[in-house]
């Protein structure tokens, strides 16, 4: 929750937006599939990305199959904003990873399955992946 906090205040964005940003990262979507991932109300859910797209961080696109809705997509800025902030994070992680041999590499990894199988006991398993089919 740390690096999310700081990650939001650095980025000048809510912890909400910071939330939508993570979403809109893996695919766009519609702001009511935002406002159900968000747990917040369709109207909440219009203001994260009325706010996103005043930063430049989103913008909303006709849909492509229905006219009458729209798709929020994460636009480069956004993108560069939240990357730009974790870089140093995920440079740290890889320069630990390469000092690592494979035998220590294989005990983080079991270790690190039987972390996320203990917290799947408070939160259950993850969601399967949605199909885009």
């Amino acid at each position: 929750m740390r690096v999310r906090h700081e990650l939001a205040r650095r980025s000048r964005v809510s912890d909400s937006e910071l939330s939508a940003l993570e979403h809109l990262v893996r695919e766009p979507m519609g702001p009511a599939e935002l406002a159900r991932l968000l747990e917040v109300s369709t109207a909440a859910s219009t203001g994260v990305v009325d706010r996103l797209q005043t930063k430049g961080h989103v913008q909303r696109e006709p849909h492509a199959e229905d006219r009458r809705r729209t798709v929020v997509t994460l636009t480069d800025s956004g993108r560069a904003e939240i990357l730009g902030h974790l870089m140093p994070m995920f440079e740290a992680l890889r320069a630990l990873d390469a000092d690592l041999d494979d035998t220590e590499r294989a005990v983080v990894a079991r270790y690190l399955r039987g972390a996320a199988a203990a917290f799947e006991t408070v939160t259950g398993p993850p969601p399967a992946p949605r199909s885009t089919a």
